[in-house]
């Protein structure tokens, strides 16, 4: 197995995240050498909004709630004292945590999961199927 650089955990500020977060952690302290890497997206607000608000405004409010998102992650990871990098993307979950994927060299994507199934997974979509679609890398479900 090749050495892995770096695990990325897609977070979003849930307690299914918070779970991810600490499965991403608990490899760190057994051992795994790699770094830590927390993503937050945010949906892009698209051009009705940009009609009517600034970039820099749009900007302001995705950095806000990305750190929003990311706080009790950031937490979880200073608490085990694992060094985390943080990172806000903006647009399609699945897309934008592949391209990270590809940017940093990860080696494997951990996500939390609500685990909606049925007619209930389709009508809701899922951002760990999105994520999955778009990973070149192994992606593990965290319920």
């Amino acid at each position: 197995m090749a050495k892995m650089k770096a695990i990325l955990v897609a977070v979003d500020g849930s307690a299914t995240s918070d779970r991810a977060v600490r499965h991403a952690i608990d490899l760190l302290s057994a051992g795994l050498p790699a770094e830590l890497h927390l993503l937050n997206v945010q949906p892009n607000l698209g051009g009705a909004v940009s009609a009517f608000v600034s970039r820099e405004q749009i900007d302001s409010h995705h950095r806000d709630e990305g750190n929003k998102a990311l706080a009790s992650a950031i937490e979880l990871a200073k608490k085990a004292s694992v060094p985390a990098k943080v990172h806000i993307g903006v647009g399609r979950q699945g897309e934008i945590v592949g391209d990270y994927v590809d940017k940093l060299g990860v080696g494997m994507v951990v996500i939390g999961t609500r685990g909606h199934t049925g007619l209930a997974g389709v009508l809701l979509g899922s951002v760990a199927q999105d994520v999955i679609a778009y990973s070149k890398v192994p992606v593990v479900l965290v319920k």
